[in-house]
């Protein structure tokens, strides 16, 4: 079964179609993840296909005793940083605006719609946006995705670039990362989180890259870096944590990331990417996390189902 959305921006040449596929009945079992409480219980999840994305009969639950008084909500406090005119993913420019109005960006809301179904059904927060390989946008769907959940009223997401090798949102979104370029620091507890993570709008907020990490994988399995995360979501509260990830089959920092996450988007190249390769990403998952969907960027038109 498959459920595809097709859409083309005549600016970027850009064509996106979500093919989210599973099997109808799959299982995963969660690995034990880093806490300062308590390790998390391992569950079962059975995974079925609902309307397209898929969901967990079981969902994973994380028995973590709650503190006596809740941590202080640092979102009003975290520095604010608009967005550059020279971009078309968030509201300020007239790129946006005209971007508004293509079938990409209601294809990203629809994404987006079943995104918010699945996690709230779930209580899941950890979202991953990767790629087989470089080159197939998943910066940009991370990006754009993080845009439309943003635009939920009285919602909250924060989107991470822990594409640490060959970081890019910064660019994408035309902030400058060079005054909170201390992403290490952060996550090895020495910065807090309103010194790193800046707020967009009152509703997206954003943890940004400018200098590459060559040891990123090592970063990233730290146990510190798990107990920094969770710090965040405690004070910040938000909905959904979107991480842009680098390439699943270059590097092991992706995998490393892995047990941290609650699901994974993968993203594929109508130009580039191959059958094996999603094979590959599949057999790297499986155990790992539940994979969400499959969004196919950079499709030919003619492979694209018109509605």
């Amino acid at each position: 079964m498959k459920d595809t959305f097709a859409s083309s921006a005549a600016e970027r040449g850009l064509q996106a179609r979500s093919d989210l596929m599973l099997p109808e009945h799959r299982s995963f079992t969660r690995p034990r993840r880093f806490s300062t409480e308590q390790n998390d219980r391992i569950t079962d999840a059975e995974m079925v296909m609902d309307e397209g994305i898929a969901v967990s009969s079981t969902p994973f639950r994380d028995d973590v005793d709650l503190p006596a008084v809740a941590p202080r909500d640092l979102w009003p406090l975290l520095h604010e940083q608009e967005p550059g005119k020279d971009q078309h993913i968030l509201e300020g420019s007239q790129a946006a605006e005209d971007f508004r109005t293509t079938d990409v960006s209601r294809a990203f809301d629809l994404l987006r719609t079943r995104l918010r179904q699945t996690v709230k059904q779930h209580g899941w927060v950890n979202i991953g946006v990767a790629s087989p390989t470089a080159g197939c946008g998943n910066t940009f769907i991370a990006a754009n995705l993080a845009a439309s959940l943003a635009r939920v009223p009285s919602s909250r997401t924060v989107l991470m670039d822990f594409n640490m090798r060959t970081p890019g949102l910064a660019k994408a979104l035309d902030m400058d990362a060079s005054q909170t370029d201390n992403l290490r620091d952060f996550l090895a507890g020495d910065v807090a989180i309103s010194d790193y993570i800046l707020r967009v709008s009152d509703t997206l907020a954003v943890g940004l890259v400018a200098t590459a990490q060559p040891d990123a994988s090592e970063i990233l399995q730290d146990p510190a870096t798990a107990a920094s995360l969770t710090e965040m979501r405690a004070s910040l509260r938000p909905e959904i944590v979107l991480y842009d990830l680098p390439p699943l089959l270059s590097h092991d920092d992706a995998a490393a990331f892995l047990p941290q996450l609650d699901g994974v988007l993968l993203v594929s190249d109508g130009t580039q990417t191959m059958a094996k390769h999603i094979a590959e990403c599949e057999r790297i998952l499986d155990g790992q996390v539940p994979l969400l969907g499959v969004i196919l960027n950079r499709a030919r038109a003619s492979s694209i189902e018109r509605f």
